[in-house]
């Protein structure tokens, strides 16, 4: 590399440009990327600032002196972004830059971390330039340098790797960017390329537009780092009243060995939900919304939904109980100094109501007033927390008949172990304890004002746990080593004589407290305020507890609004969309903060919090679960996408913690953790049966990938079984939504049964086409669901519908979920259309037929195409939640070939088309390509008339309940029982269930009850119920002559009529049209021929009432019988007659009778 650059270099070039090559590549190992200008550089120097990569990691260390350097020698990039019109400008900023704007124009005014670059530089500088020792610098022209034209990629449509086309939408570090598309790259050009200047493609598409004018407006948007934003939130919310008032009270109960267990286990529960909250933290961009947006995006929306709304409750009542207990402190104050306003209940609710406004305003004032807030509520605990602590090393005398005696070795054994009274146990106390340790999320509920919450939430929160902790067990082990359990409060009940009963670690100290006992006023058992007493200086403690109470209500009242608006943005309860609104520069949820005050309001004035508190932590406990389960699922689910930055989480020890937190549940209030259960799987199944259209790309997603990757490798490895047979059709459907009463009859047999697959085949203009298939399979894939059909969709695109038809049978579905039966609909419209089209149609029968496929072709009198029937505002509604463009697709004709779109069978040719327009586009008719929508803006649709109308009847008949009535099954061949087993299949459905199944076969006049006792046996032995079977003896019987000669002259535009023409003309005419029928074939399968129209003539007697009649289908023999006269056979045979399934399977067995 260095010696090509070097070659454009003056002799003295050599030596500086090694140097600067070596000391960038030591520095980031990766080469930096140039892009051509269009014009020569501004200013002195002749060359500009060149893209460097390593600016973003080294920025922040550096010194601006050096930045500038690196940046091109005295702001020389500084004019080239004037330059760069039409270029984007992209700002990084490095995190620990601090809070500046990341606006700032690079160059000279680089300041910390904050370098701004333009994507590819202008021009490139030489590597002297970056050299920043004594030499001179040489620069030369890259117009002429082939080196950097053929290497860095600017110069070609196709874009270097950059963080801005990974983003979903504009952040503050920079805009989305598109990419160019494979099809720009790939596709033949249909103008000369760089035909507009730009090299780089960059002018001419709109992204670069839209890019070039975005610049993020940074001023007034208030972002935290994790000290402030985490670490300050998580530690003020888990030190709450709990540190001052109860703390020596558990200590007392469960002494101070189980008050370590007692902590420990809070902590290692809180700590893996810590550490699973980082890993999800860490896996990608984390907005606002916090719990609910991490379980949302990790488990999806049911799960998320759930939480977000009980999570973003129990906040809001949490801002109460915090309240009421800084209430009842300043209620306590006031009735020690005489001072109550009316009693105490009402005192409280007073002051609860001041304070809760007040902590409102400064919530509304913005996320800046409440932090700062914070800090000071902060340094007040912590000066609280440290007066306990020197109290505890001043024991004086007046404290000792009330219990506190300084650190004696004597009470600190004393104490150590449980001394539990008034039915307390270690679960009680733990339960008492437990909601003293939450709060670990208050950071996370924030995620959307921090600057960077993949770094801040694991620092802060692990840290903040780490700390607590270390507090907490430090208090209880200083506490109980200095307080005796109980105390008088005497000053008289010290000892003066040698007690000989007395072995208490008081009674060492001299003192006996035993007169009080159990029912003693002081001392850790019975006095909640020994903190205050021991302290150096009693009113902080007490502005302890208010700090504690405030700072922990005033991040609930926070986080509860944040996580409802993000909630309300996701809209997952539609109700509550008016919630999603925010205000000014920071979002702020300002609906959402007035109805937590309301909420938080009601509570207070019920001021019944003892009900309250357990369901409140248990709706804590809940998100915590579902937090570390989220970590579990998402290890299990093996998706790629899940790669947390953060390392040290474990998938074991996350479900751990989630079964801990369901035990945990139960241990502080068995009541309230299964009404907590209850409501969460309620709101998870109003939410699963709500389908919220999100698709966050789930782990349970990922999950269910896996699973059916997993299952379907399993079966793969299981041989096909008789007994275990499914009917798993291919219906060539085309458009799904073109033919309803196909896939309905169709899914009726094989919902929960079989696999359905619906093959569209797309013919005409392959670039057309190709376009099309993505497009639809989105839109029809979503048609099925929203149908409730239990179906996949597979488009693929050929030449003609025999191609497209092979190419599905070989390759659709997948292992063993493979199809077995070909459906088609039967082609109505056969007489009208062009020959080669039905050549095409018969040819799908015995392809299917060589590979080993049944067959199944269903026919309605009404037919079975309602696609030009179908109203635009039904077809614009399935499309508009399909991802392709909402626009409305007028109809286009493309070529003969587009004509015959899609499915089964064939439109007329292009000629008749144009002039008859979709009249005669009938069930088997074809629907060009792309448009589904004929869209005429002015005119209404037109009243259907009577033939339309009963389409559209017939085409629904299969979506009702069927009633008690008959589906006649003639099984007059043996294909292996697939003729018998659609029909029983049927029967299982609750639609069909009502219906009997009847039996018709072929049989000898004279053998007639023995056949039917044949056949009864049978069917007995296959375990398939039936209501009659009915023996034909006269099927072989000559037809009628007037359907004889319905049939000849049916068929006589088709005949060949070899016989009155000479050979050669015969043969020629044979040859290009081979689907006429020959005078020889006619005599041949006359036979055949009479048969079909014979079983006509008995179905008309006998089915013609039926619900539905299954048939055996004919088989006619490749390349002796002709598409004409099998077709004719197939009119023949099922025209006038109710919904008839001709079928006829693969000849292997389906049904067994054996075990």
């Amino acid at each position: 590399m260095e010696g090509k650059q070097q070659q454009h270099q003056p002799p003295a070039g050599p030596a500086v440009m090694g140097a600067a090559s070596d000391e960038r590549r030591s520095e980031d190992g990766k080469d930096g990327a140039g892009c051509e200008t269009l014009g020569r550089p501004l200013g002195p120097t002749p060359s500009q600032s060149r893209f460097q990569v390593d600016l973003v990691a080294e920025g922040a260390g550096r010194p601006a002196e050096e930045l500038r350097k690196t940046s091109g020698e005295g702001g020389a990039a500084g004019k080239g972004s004037e330059e760069a019109k039409g270029r984007f400008r992209v700002n990084f900023v490095d995190p620990s830059a601090g809070d500046e704007s990341p606006g700032e124009p690079a160059g000279g005014s680089a300041e910390g971390g904050n370098v701004s670059f333009q994507n590819g530089g202008d021009t490139v500088m030489s590597e002297g330039s970056l050299h920043s020792g004594g030499h001179h610098h040489y620069y030369y022209d890259t117009h002429t340098n082939t080196y950097y034209l053929r290497t860095f990629g600017h110069n070609t449509m196709d874009a270097v790797p950059r963080i801005d086309y990974y983003r979903h939408t504009a952040a503050d570090l920079g805009e989305k960017l598109i990419r160019p598309s494979l099809a720009e790259l790939h596709d033949e050009l249909d103008k000369e390329p760089f035909e507009d200047g730009y090299a780089n493609g960059d002018e001419g598409t709109p992204a670069g537009e839209a890019t070039a004018s975005y610049t993020p407006d940074s001023k007034g948007v208030v972002k935290f780092g994790w000290i402030k934003g985490v670490l300050v939130r998580c530690m003020l919310n888990i030190w709450g009243v709990m540190l001052f008032i109860r703390l020596s009270w558990i200590v007392g109960q469960a002494g101070i060995g189980l008050s370590v267990v007692v902590i420990g286990m809070a902590t290692v529960v809180t700590t893996i939900t810590g550490l699973s909250t980082s890993a999800i933290a860490t896996n990608g961009f984390v907005r606002g919304g916090g719990a609910y947006y991490l379980i949302s995006r990790s488990l999806g929306p049911e799960f998320g939904g759930a939480i977000g709304l009980i999570f973003a409750f129990a906040n809001a009542v949490a801002v109460a109980m915090y309240v009421v207990g800084f209430a009842e402190t300043v209620v306590e104050l006031l009735k020690e100094n005489g001072a109550l306003m009316i009693d105490e209940m009402n005192d409280i609710r007073i002051i609860g109501a001041i304070t809760v406004v007040i902590l409102l305003g400064i919530s509304v004032a913005g996320m800046e007033w409440e932090s700062k807030a914070q800090i000071v509520l902060l340094v007040i605990l912590i000066l609280a927390i440290g007066d306990f602590v020197i109290g505890t090393f001043i024991p004086l005398d007046s404290k000792k008949p009330k219990g506190f005696f300084g650190y004696k070795a004597e009470i600190f054994m004393e104490n150590f172990g449980p001394d539990f009274r008034h039915e307390e146990t270690f679960f009680s106390v733990f339960a008492i304890f437990f909601p003293a340790a939450t709060g670990i999320l208050a950071g996370a509920n924030i995620s959307g004002d921090l600057a960077d919450p993949q770094s801040a939430i694991p620092k802060g929160t692990l840290l903040a746990i780490l700390i607590t902790t270390l507090v907490y067990v430090g208090i209880a082990v200083s506490v109980g080593s200095c307080v005796v359990r109980d105390a008088t409060g005497n000053v008289n009940d010290t000892i003066v004589t040698e007690l000989t009963n007395c072995t208490a670690a008081a009674c060492k100290l001299n003192y006996d407290f035993s007169s009080c006992q159990p029912g003693c006023q002081y001392g850790l058992m019975n006095n909640f305020q020994v903190m205050s007493m021991v302290s150096g200086f009693a009113p902080l403690i007490s502005a302890g507890i208010f700090s504690a109470t405030l700072s922990s209500a005033l991040a609930s009242l926070v986080s509860a609004p944040k996580i409802f608006q993000a909630l309300c943005k996701d809209n997952i309860y539609p109700g509550f969309q008016m919630f999603a609104k925010g205000y000014g520069k920071n979002n702020e949820p300002l609906r959402g903060y007035l109805l937590t005050f309301l909420i938080a309001l009601g509570f207070i004035l019920i001021a019944e919090l003892n009900v309250i508190a357990p369901i409140i932590s248990n709706f804590f406990l809940a998100s915590y679960a579902l937090i570390n389960f989220s970590v579990f699922h998402a290890s299990l689910a093996k998706s790629p996408g899940w790669r947390p930055a953060f390392k040290y989480y474990n998938m074991w020890i996350s479900l751990l913690g989630a079964i801990l937190c369901c035990i945990v549940m139960f241990v502080i209030n068995w009541w309230a953790a299964l009404l907590t259960y209850v409501i969460v799987l309620g709101l998870y199944i109003y939410v699963t049966y709500k389908k919220p259209d999100v698709n966050w790309g789930s782990s349970t997603q990922a999950l269910t990938y896996l699973n059916a990757l997993q299952h379907s490798i399993r079966l793969s490895g299981v041989e096909d079984h008789v007994k275990n047979f499914r009917p798993q059709c291919l219906i060539m459907t085309g458009a799904p939504s073109a033919r309803p009463a196909l896939l309905h009859l169709v899914h009726a047999f094989t919902k929960n049964v079989g696999l359905m697959i619906c093959g569209h085949v797309h013919m005409g203009p392959r670039r057309q086409a190709v376009k099309e298939l993505s497009t639809d399979l989105a839109k029809y894939q979503r048609w099925l669901i929203k149908n409730k059909m239990k179906a996949f969709y597979a488009p693929v695109h050929a030449e003609d519908l025999r191609d497209g038809g092979q190419y599905l049978m070989q390759a659709a579905g997948l292992g063993r979920m493979r199809p077995n039966t070909l459906v088609v609909g039967f082609k109505k419209n056969w007489r009208q259309s062009d020959m080669r089209d039905v050549e095409t149609y018969i040819n799908l029968f015995h392809d299917a037929f060589d590979i080993q496929y049944g067959v199944v072709v269903i026919r309605l009198k009404e037919g079975l195409d309602i696609s030009h029937l179908q109203g635009q505002e039904e077809l614009l509604s399935s499309q508009e939640k399909s991802p392709c463009t909402k626009d409305v697709i007028v109809k286009v004709d493309y070529s003969k070939k587009a004509e015959t779109d899609t499915s089964v069978a064939f439109a007329p040719s292009y000629s008749e088309r144009t002039t008859t327009s979709r009249k005669e586009e009938d069930e088997d008719g074809k629907t060009p390509t792309q448009p589904l929508l004929k869209k005429d803006s002015k005119s209404q649709p037109s009243p259907l008339n009577l033939a339309d109308q009963r389409l559209l009847d017939a085409s629904t008949q299969f979506q009702k309940k069927q009633g008690k009535s008959n589906i006649d099954v003639w099984w007059l061949f043996d294909d292996g029982g697939l003729t018998l087993l659609i029909p029983y299949l049927l029967t299982t459905k609750k639609k069909w269930k009502d219906c009997r199944i009847r039996v018709f076969i072929g049989g000898k006049i004279n053998r007639i009850d023995h056949d039917r006792r044949a056949m009864a046996t049978l069917l007995s032995k296959f375990r398939i119920d039936f209501s009659d079977i009915m023996v034909l003896g006269d099927i072989n019987t000559k037809p009628k002559k007037e359907n004889i000669a319905a049939f000849e002259e049916m068929i006589e535009p088709f005949r060949l009529h070899e016989d009155d023409k000479e050979q050669e003309v015969a043969d020629k005419m044979k040859e290009d049209e081979p689907w006429r029928i020959t005078d020889n074939e006619l005599e041949l399968y006359k036979t055949k021929t009479y048969r079909q129209i014979r079983l006509n003539e008995l179905l008309q007697e006998h089915s013609s009432t039926a619900n539905i009649i299954v048939m055996s289908l004919p088989v006619a023999r490749k390349g002796a019988v002709s598409s004409a006269l099998y077709m004719a056979w197939l009119e023949a045979l099922s025209k006038d007659l109710p919904p008839i399934l001709l079928v006829r399977g693969n000849h292997q067995s389906v049904l067994t009778f054996y075990s």
